[in-house]
């Protein structure tokens, strides 16, 4: 059969980018009803300070209409953690929507203020009254941890939230016994700010005859906020609240959570009357939104005199910041469960330890914990082939779980149902022309520049959001309607539940309509995150799709005088296969006397186990040891996602995730001052951030393996590139600098500074 022209494995353009490209798109800050009032937030300049405020002067100014302090909402509830651990259960500490008396981070709330314009809002910012008595603070968990250190949550001695143990210990202990060698390293995964394009925003309306609040926000998903916001702090039914998520303008699961901002725009709402509208500022941004990774990790491999990895033994500290956002204990404890990567390693034992600081919360980031494991486990293995002297392909192909072993229980419980790990490798070294690397490296040599090779070979979990439901509707006009709880943020629902709908029907994508985000119209959702969209979210469609078809034929064959066995769909219309007999879906939806329950069809769907996309990245550099400067030359991706949905949405996923991490790699890093906790690169000026230089012209592939436990054979794809991305960049510039130089270890960002003080101080060594 002739694959369908707008259907599955096709490269369809994106139906959502002519409007978005011609400035048609509607984003939450495009929203301006009538008379709407704007709101600011008064932000604390320390990291750890007792205050008291006073607003009497602020609220008399003209033009204010509202200032909320913390004595003013203390009937809100807290924002809440959504996770816990189920065997040793933590008690967190509150999050409250206004702080009232002890501010713990730079930008910590501590008033929301009302008025008829920003520049009023703002000159009753600077008219509130603030007395403030600083605390010592603390910032990095090696400092956090230490004796004596500044306390940041009394009732967490130690600035310990939990102190947990994953795998078996005395079997990691008893193979580290019996090792030939161990490799060791000790590495950072920085903290980083998570810069989408589109700032946070959020317009309340309140409707006084109903009770009723409408809150627009650009979001991963409008179902959550409501239960969160409505239910949880606001304490309201559901149905008095609407949310609505309009275009958003990326995510990487940093507006998956619920804010501060959004319930005091609800409070003040309802408290005037009046549309209230916050639209956040990029210094906002740095300071209020949750920010991602942070962790310090020494990692040991035991290994036998063959290159075998006998066990594998793991120490991880992550930071939280001040306060638990919504998944932050969740993002270091479930990364753990994949650090044994994609290799046979039987005893395995990591120690996990979570910690509070004076700093801007931490959660989920583009992979949340699979990107920070990866990082581990690539780079240990390749300290383990420098401990024995193997190439880092041949130990890898030596330790990779084997198709034959599928589906194959790690130590930590993962069970991976499918893939042919050794063959990606394969595949990525032939692409990059590995074997000729030698005489690259011996050429760019002659022009005093040091090359680096190296790779790395990674496995994520996705599809783990829970169930999702997709409803399909015939619309009046013959068109298709989808409606499901996912919330595109840049990444193309539009364009790839069209082409699930075009696979069974035909339609081309411009007779797919999709609507996400609306909690009046759409019953149920998760939204997005953890590249479940399409493992999930696709699975729902696909199945709601095959309904509404069955559907289709029933009524076909009544008005044909046929068996719906007869009929095929095609193009809009449903035809007696092999005659010119047929009726459009117009007609079916016009036609009188049709239960209207027939013109849709359901369906819901929870992937029990995940899927477990994997690939290898292979990233060759150029180093300059006058300047450090870090140029990547050549960069290849071959991913194996089980099934390509359009391999150009596909493609553009991979590039952005791997730009992402590669921005981590050499220059993102979220930096606070250890004397008192201020953030030191809080602006675009000070936090660098990847352009289009800085990136290389990517060579991608797919060598899929179908995956078993997912009824389309997906995997998913939204968060890989950003997870093989980092080990991948590090591990080639290690590669170059221990070839050249015996250096062995570079903690990301690896800046040109960083690179430069690395070669001088190899360099004044040797010269003593």
């Amino acid at each position: 059969m002739a694959p369908v022209k707008f259907g599955v494995g096709q490269s369809v353009l994106r139906k959502e980018d002519d409007a978005l490209i011609r400035g048609k798109g509607r984003y939450t800050d495009d929203f301006a009803p009538a008379q709407a009032l704007h709101a600011l937030v008064l932000r604390s300049p320390h990291a750890h300070a007792k205050f008291t405020i006073d607003a009497t002067r602020a609220r008399a100014l003209p033009g204010v209409a509202l200032i909320l302090t913390g004595a003013d909402v203390g009937d809100l509830g807290d924002l809440p953690c959504l996770f816990n651990l189920p065997d040793n259960p933590f008690t967190g500490p509150p999050y409250p929507i206004l702080v009232r008396d002890e501010v713990r981070h730079v930008g910590d709330a501590v008033a929301f203020v009302v008025a008829d314009n920003v520049e009023t809002a703002r000159d009753a910012i600077e008219a509130i009254e603030v007395k403030w008595t600083p605390l010592a603070a603390v910032t990095g968990v090696r400092n956090a941890v230490k004796a004596g250190a500044p306390q940041v949550w009394a009732q967490h001695p130690g600035n310990v939230l939990f102190d947990v143990s994953i795998g078996d210990k005395k079997a990691t202990e008893a193979a580290f016994a019996k090792a030939h060698a161990v490799a060791e390293i000790s590495i950072v995964n920085p903290r980083v700010v998570i810069n989408f394009m589109e700032t946070r925003a959020v317009v309340c309306e309140y409707d006084a005859r109903r009770d009723h609040l409408t809150l627009t926000i650009g979001s991963q998903g409008s179902h959550r906020l409501r239960e969160i916001i409505g239910g949880m702090v606001l304490k309201i039914p559901l149905e008095k609240m609407r949310v609505i998520c309009p275009d958003v303008g990326g995510g990487f699961g940093t507006k998956l959570f619920p804010y501060r901002e959004y319930a005091l725009a609800a409070v003040a709402a309802r408290k005037l009357g009046r549309a209230v509208k916050w639209t956040a500022d990029r210094s906002d941004h740095f300071v209020g939104d949750a920010q991602g990774r942070d962790n310090f990790t020494t990692a040991r491999m035991a290994l036998a005199e063959d290159g075998k990895f006998l066990g594998m033994d793991v120490d991880l500290m992550s930071d939280m910041g001040a306060y638990l956002s919504t998944f932050g204990p969740y993002i270091p404890h479930g990364g753990a469960g994949m650090l044994p990567g994609l290799y046979d390693i039987q005893a395995f034992h990591c120690r996990v330890r979570t910690i509070f600081t004076n700093t801007v919360p931490v959660d989920a980031y583009r992979g949340a914990g699979r990107p920070e494991a990866a990082y581990v486990i690539e780079r240990l293995v390749d300290a383990a082939a420098r401990k024995l002297g193997m190439t880092v392909d041949a130990i890898r192909r030596k330790n990779f779980i084997p198709p034959r072993a599928m589906p194959y229980k790690t130590a930590t419980g993962k069970i991976y149902d499918s893939g042919d790990f050794a063959a990606h490798l394969k595949r990525a070294m032939e692409v990059a022309q590995w074997k000729d690397f030698p005489k690259r490296a011996k050429a760019a040599k002659k022009q005093g520049l040091v090359r680096g090779i190296g790779l790395a070979s990674y496995v994520e979990v996705c599809g783990t959001m829970g169930e999702e439901t997709a409803k399909v509707e015939l619309d009046p006009n013959g068109d298709v309607s989808v409606l499901i709880g996912t919330q595109s943020t840049g990444q193309g629902h539009q364009t790839a539940y069209a082409q699930i709908v075009a696979e069974q029907f035909g339609l081309p994508p411009e007779r797919v309509h999709v609507f996400q985000g609306d909690t009046d119209r759409i019953a149920t959702g998760l939204g997005t995150g953890g590249s479940s969209a399409i493992p999930t979210g696709g699975v729902c469609v696909e199945r709601a799709t095959r309904e509404l078809g069955k559907h289709l034929r029933e009524i076909a064959a009544e008005a044909l005088e046929t068996s719906p066995a007869d009929l095929e769909i095609d193009g809009g219309t449903v035809r007696i296969a092999g005659t010119d007999r047929a009726i459009s879906f117009a007609d079916l939806a016009r036609r009188p006397g049709i239960d209207p329950s027939k013109l849709n069809g359901s369906a819901t769907f929870t992937a029990a186990d995940g899927t477990f996309p994997n690939g290898t990245h292979l990233a060759e550099v150029e180093i300059d040891p006058a300047t450090g400067n870090i140029e990547i030359v050549n960069y290849v991706v071959v991913d194996d996602f089980g099934v390509t949905l359009n391999p150009l949405l596909l493609a553009g996923q991979v590039h952005g995730g791997a730009m992402q991490g590669i921005g981590q790699a050499l220059m993102e890093q979220a930096v606070y001052s250890a004397k008192d906790g201020q953030l030191q690169t809080g602006t675009f000026m000070d936090y660098a951030m990847p352009r289009a230089a800085d990136g290389p012209s990517f060579i991608f592939e797919t060598h899929n393996v179908p995956c078993k436990t997912n009824p389309l054979g997906v995997k998913g794809a939204g968060e890989a590139g950003a997870i093989g991305s980092c080990p991948a960049v590090v591990n080639a510039i290690i590669e170059g600098l221990w070839r050249e130089y015996k250096i062995d270890h570079i903690d990301m960002p690896a800046t040109p500074e960083r690179v430069w003080i690395a070669i001088r101080e190899h360099q004044r060594r040797h010269s003593l």
